[in-house]
């Protein structure tokens, strides 16, 4: 199943009787992209809180995976059922909207879709917006079915260093990968993974969304990855899903995601790290 949808196919299918339309925009973002339109939303749209209600609040890293009764709990709020097409999208293109779009794979929903180009491309193809504001649900009846074999953690990311089975890809931009840019964020270390592969995460992407699923195969091909099973991490897990998905676009099937990515790994004690 494909993971996206265009604003063509979103517009025409406004009136599914189970769509769901997830907004996961965020107030800040890595790439300091300027967001255009802070309080609009999609007409029908609700709020997705990724950094807060749908992230583990006792994990000491950001953005972590919720427990799936977590996760239930929040997606019943929003009035979530299991039948439910969900689509999400974010207010600058693509940045967050992947990460939920993985998060929703990991909980076992298979109905759930990326939209290409987010909001902007939605305005720019005039189509109908609304101010945000705060909405209550009819409980819904989601109920995740967590399958752990959709992520990596840190003991597996060191085994990997020495069987190789696959290959680390890292979205960070190249200054930071090669530790020439200091990592923002207190205590941690700079540089990466032994072994890993650089690909920001923005190299991807032209306008706000994905470039064509043949432009990727190049970008793929140039990497050298011999096939192997590709393991995506980033700075905190929300851009590597951005190089998830177009993994999956041009048919790549064995993709994982170390969740803790650079936040954990550039904290930890007798790690290998390079420069």
């Amino acid at each position: 199943m494909k993971p996206l949808v265009s604003v063509k196919w979103l517009s025409e299918n406004l009136k599914l009787p189970d769509l769901v339309i997830l907004d996961v925009s965020l107030d800040s973002n890595v790439a300091n992209i300027e967001v255009e339109f802070p309080n609009l939303q999609i007409k029908g749209a609700r709020f997705f809180d990724l950094k807060g209600k749908f992230s583990d609040e006792k994990n000491p890293l950001p953005n972590t995976l919720p427990t799936p009764e977590a996760f239930s709990i929040e997606c019943q709020n929003l009035g979530i059922n299991n039948q439910s097409t969900i689509v999400v999208y974010d207010n600058i293109g693509i940045y967050a909207s992947p990460r939920v779009w993985w998060m929703f794979k990991s909980m076992g929903h298979k109905n759930i879709f990326v939209l290409n180009g987010g909001l902007p491309e939605w305005i720019k193809n005039n189509l109908k917006t609304e101010t945000i504001r705060k909405q209550t649900f009819s409980k819904g009846n989601f109920v995740a079915n967590f399958s752990p074999e959709f992520q990596k953690n840190a003991l597996q990311i060191k085994e990997n260093l020495l069987t190789r089975k696959a290959v680390v890809v890292d979205a960070r931009s190249k200054g930071r990968f090669c530790g020439i840019i200091p990592e923002s964020r207190e205590n941690l270390k700079s540089g990466h993974i032994p072994n890993s592969k650089n690909l920001p995460f923005m190299e991807v992407l032209k306008d706000g969304k994905f470039l064509p699923k043949e432009e990727l195969e190049i970008i793929f091909n140039h990497l050298n990855l011999n096939n192997q099973p590709l393991i995506f991490t980033c700075g905190s897990g929300l851009t590597a899903c951005t190089l998830l998905i177009a993994s999956v676009i041009i048919g790549n099937k064995n993709n994982f995601l170390y969740d803790g990515s650079w936040t954990e790994w550039g904290q930890l004690n007798g790690v290998p790290i390079e420069k």
